[in-house]
C-alpha cells in the first residue's frame, strides 16, 4: 500500500508499480484457539479449518470454571495451566481473544486484565500468535449483528458448526472469536 502513495505522489499511473494486489479473501485453513478470558469461567474452543470444507470443526472446548473460594493466583494459574493444555492438542496457527470491554468498576477491569494476562502468557511462551477482536466485532462476524446475546451467539456457533447442541455461553463465546479470526484474518 506504501508504494501505491509513493507512485501517486511521484505521479506515476498504477499501472507503471508492482503487480496488482488482489483484493479476493483467501479462506483461512488450519487451527484456532478462541478464548473468552474471565476470572472464574474463562472459555476456551479449538477449531479447525480445512481447505474446501464451508463448516469449521470444533475439536475440542471447555469452560476453566475457578470456585470463588480460590484465589485470584489460583484462578489464573488454571487458566494458564487449561490454556497451554490446550494448545497441547496439537497444531495450533493462531490464538484469538476478545478485547477487555469497557467497564466501569476499576476493580473488575483489573481482574478482567489479570485473566487475559494470564492466557496472553501461556500462548507467548509458546510463540504462537496473538489476534484481539473487540466484542461487537466477533458480533457482527459471525451473527451479522454487533449488539446479539449470548443466546444468539451461541445458537449460531452452533449451525455454523454443526453441532448436535448448543455449547456452553462462554464456550460459545470462545468460539465466535476463533469464527471471527478465520472470517476476517488477512495474510500480510
Amino acid at each position: 500500500m506504501r508504494q501505491l502513495w509513493k507512485a501517486k505522489l511521484a505521479g506515476q499511473t498504477l499501472a507503471a508499480t508492482a503487480a496488482p494486489i488482489s483484493l479476493q479473501r483467501v479462506a483461512f485453513v488450519g487451527r484456532v484457539l478462541g478464548i473468552d478470558p474471565s476470572l472464574r469461567a474463562t472459555g476456551l474452543a479449538l477449531l479447525e479449518f480445512s481447505a474446501g470444507s464451508a463448516a469449521p470443526r470444533i475439536l475440542k472446548s471447555d469452560t476453566v470454571r475457578v470456585p470463588p473460594r480460590e484465589s485470584s493466583a489460583q484462578a489464573l494459574a488454571a487458566i494458564h495451566r487449561a490454556v497451554t493444555a490446550m494448545i497441547g492438542h496439537g497444531g495450533v496457527r493462531h490464538v484469538a481473544l476478545e478485547q477487555s470491554i469497557f467497564v466501569q468498576n476499576h476493580k473488575t477491569a483489573l481482574i478482567l486484565g489479570s485473566a487475559r494476562g494470564a492466557a496472553i502468557a501461556a500462548v507467548a511462551l509458546l510463540d504462537i500468535p496473538v489476534f484481539e477482536y473487540p466484542p461487537l466485532r466477533v458480533k457482527e462476524a459471525v451473527v451479522g449483528v454487533g449488539r446479539a446475546s449470548k443466546e444468539q451467539v451461541a445458537r449460531t456457533v452452533r449451525t455454523l458448526a454443526g453441532l448436535d447442541a448448543i455449547l456452553a455461553w462462554d464456550e460459545a463465546d470462545a468460539a465466535a472469536v476463533a469464527l471471527c479470526h478465520a472470517y476476517t484474518y488477512r495474510a500480510l
